[in-house]
């Protein structure tokens, strides 16, 4: 039992040493204070909304983890987790949620003028 515990137990540790690593992670934070340039909002090919990040050669995909933005004056628009953005009056949500909060504005979001609370994981592309 411990003969084949040991044989098992070494596949798994080359086959987990073995396999090249896929992706890299990075905070915005991070890579905004390297000197990453910011592009306009857009979605990967899954349909996430974020950011592409790029410096040289190398570049990295934030997702965006607002999910609510103003717009405008008196608008405001939410994020679904399928990828669509609805629009809502301002005055209405402020009221059911007690008050002005503490929100991006959609149009800096479309820019890429980001606050690091709005951005997600940020994944080095190929």
């Amino acid at each position: 039992m411990t003969a084949r515990f040991s044989f098992f137990s070494s596949l798994i540790a080359v086959a987990l040493l073995g396999s090249p690593v896929v992706a890299q992670a990075a905070s915005f934070k991070e890579l905004s204070g390297q000197g990453y340039k910011v592009g306009a909002l857009s979605s990967n090919k899954a349909g996430i909304r974020g950011w592409n990040l790029s410096k040289g050669s190398d570049r990295y995909f934030c997702e965006m983890r607002a999910t609510m933005a103003y717009s405008g004056k008196n608008g405001m628009v939410s994020f679904t987790s399928a990828g669509r953005m609805i629009s809502l009056d301002r005055n209405t949500v402020e009221k059911r949620l007690g008050g002005s909060l503490n929100l991006p504005k959609y149009e800096d979001l479309k820019a890429g003028r980001l606050r690091a609370d709005d951005v997600g994981s940020c994944r080095k592309l190929t």
